[in-house]
């Protein structure tokens, strides 16, 4: 079995994001890095962070320099094609490419809009509701499984197995690191499982779903192995869950903060594009990402030596002064727009367009329904464990029903 140290050390918190205060609002830690220390080493992490737009632009762009490859092993839980480099990282993204086609993501639009409306029909009503656990979680896990061909009885497991993938230590305490190793690892062994079953009754019995479409797909004239099917599969429930979740949270989050807003999205309905973009810069679901120096290397300057970890911070770059004007300030007609939340160049998101479909048709179908959407009384962000995502674990709110 792998040893618990072999987890990377930069999943540990960093020091000044540990008080629950700053995991809600990190903008400001993010902002004194960039004046003061926009290249920094931590020494408990043992990883360089990057926090300027321009260091982290170049970072993402260029993966001969900054590898997306892990040059140690450990229960990996995002899919195999995160931890892969060109030309086999092109090679296997479009196989799946080839199921998130502008076409094919565009006729999923009624069937979100019929899973937004059922799950709204049973809270509308009250006049309150906890939205993550209403409508944000279920509607991607449903979406997702339903892409998959999972049963609906297993969506509670999807749930279970996609929070475990995100979920971060309390501390960087061996203690901590450790347990999280091991939950890790046995929520890879319960993901491993469960997948090499349904792929194994696909190979049998294919159906019209994602699962089966890994089955017969082929990469330079060679079917992928059973192992690698799973790796697509754990990928596709990360990206396709916890992302969009996220995203929709974060987006009702702005809309309580702001009122006006609301006003705006349902006066302006054909804003709510450029609202969730703005959601994604200055709300970001995911923080950061992960890579490494393939070789020595100047980050401004700074010399950053071959095998060092490097931490792109997204959510820093994205509320950049020198690339957005006015950064810390909401504009929901902002444009141009060119945030980071989804990534960047080959490792851009590919689920990128399905989590925007779910988010714009959750939000057009709130602001005709609802309104005067607030924060419940006495409520408190709990935010999410994680070290690279941005979201809160409930958000109560009330609201008015409208007509």
């Amino acid at each position: 079995m792998e040893s618990a140290k072999e987890l990377p050390k930069a999943i540990a918190p960093v020091k000044e994001l540990s008080a629950k205060e700053a995991q809600i609002d990190p903008f400001p830690f993010f902002r004194q890095c960039r004046e003061s220390t926009p290249v920094r080493y931590d020494t408990q992490r043992e990883c360089w962070d990057i926090f300027r737009y321009e260091d982290v632009y170049n970072v993402l762009k260029d993966p001969a320099t900054f590898s997306s490859v892990r040059p140690i092993k450990g229960p990996v839980l995002l899919g195999s094609i995160i931890g892969m480099d060109p030309p086999k990282h092109m090679q296997m993204r479009g196989i799946v490419s080839k199921a998130f086609t502008p076409k094919s993501i565009e006729e999923l639009g009624p069937r979100i809009a019929s899973i937004t409306e059922e799950l709204l029909n049973a809270v509308v009503n009250e006049g309150a509701t906890n939205l993550v656990h209403d409508l944000a979680v279920p509607l991607p896990v449903i979406v997702i499984a339903e892409l998959l061909g999972i049963p609906a009885q297993d969506r509670r497991l999807f749930k279970e197995w996609s929070d475990s993938i995100v979920k971060g230590p309390d501390s960087g305490s061996k203690e901590d690191m450790h347990r999280l190793y091991l939950e890790r690892e046995k929520t890879r062994h319960e993901l491993d499982d469960y997948f090499l079953k349904v792929i194994a009754e696909r190979r049998n019995r294919p159906e019209d779903d994602l699962v089966t479409k890994l089955v017969e797909a082929e990469v330079n004239g060679e079917y992928l192995n059973d192992m690698e099917i799973v790796e697509f599969c754990i990928l596709l429930l990360a990206a396709g869950n916890e992302t969009t979740t996220n995203l929709i949270t974060n987006s009702v989050r702005r809309l309580a903060e702001d009122p006006a807003l609301q006003v705006i999205l349902y006066d302006q309905p054909a804003l709510i594009e450029s609202f969730i973009e703005e959601v994604l810069r200055y709300y970001p679901p995911v923080l950061s990402l992960s890579r490494y120096a393939t070789k020595d290397v100047q980050i401004g300057n700074t010399e950053i030596r071959k095998g060092e970890l490097i931490i792109p911070w997204i959510g820093s770059a994205n509320r950049d002064e020198e690339k957005f004007a006015d950064a810390d300030r909401f504009i929901a007609d902002r444009s141009p727009n060119p945030h980071m939340a989804f990534g960047f160049g080959n490792h851009f998101c590919l689920g990128a367009p399905l989590a925007r479909l779910e988010a714009k048709i959750a939000l057009r179908i709130l602001s005709n329904r609802i309104t005067n959407i607030r924060f419940a009384d006495h409520f408190e962000f709990k935010p999410i464990r994680s070290p690279f995502v941005y979201g809160v674990e409930e958000l109560p709110i009330v609201f008015e029903r409208r007509g």
